[in-house]
């Protein structure tokens, strides 16, 4: 009989949550059930269990695994590094990294560190070639930088699609961003700074001084949009725009006749 050997690690059940924080009590309550209320406090997320209840359709996906060593009294100490996105693909996104001995720990360590690190991305209709007024590209063109690579996102019509390199598409499109211009320089083959360098750029975003909300400023667009006319409408203001033109035009021939009556008239008297 073969010997069937277990795996080298298990993935441990989490222990009941207990809150520490006071954002954390708070949403344990009920208090808070927006993750959006807990970001535009400003006050950082130390607890993963926190977007964990407030955002449960998050996906993550892994982005890099890499060995590192260090040299220590004993020799060298090998762990591996996790690079993991995590996003609801609806204005969500964040970014992390995480060390273990093993690869499925130093994953799991990312995912928590992405979800601490979670931010806000608001989405809007930004190209002046679309005017669809719908959340589907950046609302102004902004840049990121990390470490050598500079990333420029610029908002594009609706249909172009994301035009970027592997990386910067996987994070866009975690992030919800369907379609977009990008332009990079730098050492781009660095998955962790190339994916850094786009959360930077979106995360500007918040950074920005701007009298209302993107989003909220978009609706209220919408709202104040006139509704199209209908057939029958553009049709009755085509006829009284041409029965006004046949009407001015008349009036201009009968006091064109009028003057060279006058002026006839002068003509016999003299």
């Amino acid at each position: 009989m073969a010997f069937k050997r277990s795996p080298r690690y298990e993935e441990e059940e989490e222990a009941p949550w207990t809150p520490k924080t006071d954002i954390g009590k708070k949403v344990a309550n009920h208090e808070i059930s927006s993750i959006d209320s807990v970001l535009e406090t400003g006050k950082p997320i130390r607890e993963h269990q926190i977007v964990n209840a407030l955002l449960p359709n998050l996906t993550h996906e892994t982005l890099e695994i890499k060995n590192t060593q260090r040299m220590t009294g004993n020799g060298r100490k090998m762990q591996f590094r996790a690079v993991v996105l995590v996003g609801d693909g609806d204005g969500h996104l964040g970014i992390g990294s995480g060390k273990a001995d093993e690869v499925r720990p130093a994953i799991s360590s990312g995912i928590k560190n992405a979800k601490r690190n979670i931010v806000r991305v608001p989405l809007g209709c930004g190209s002046w070639e679309c005017g669809c007024r719908t959340r589907h590209t950046v609302p102004v063109r902004v840049v990121g930088k990390n470490g050598s690579v500079e990333i420029v996102l610029k908002p594009a019509p609706l249909g172009v699609g994301i035009v970027a390199n592997e990386t910067v598409r996987k994070v866009l499109h975690a992030a919800g961003i369907k379609d977009v211009w990008t332009f990079a320089r730098g050492r781009t083959s660095g998955i962790y700074n190339t994916a850094m360098a786009v959360f930077n750029a979106l995360d500007s975003l918040n950074n920005m001084k701007y009298y209302d909300d993107w989003e909220r400023q978009l609706k209220h667009e919408e709202a104040e949009a006139p509704a199209p006319a209908s057939a029958s409408e553009e049709a009755k203001e085509g006829k009284e725009a041409a029965s006004q033109e046949k009407k001015a035009g008349e009036e201009k021939k009968s006091g064109e006749k009028a003057k060279t009556n006058g002026e006839k008239k002068t003509n016999e008297a003299g």
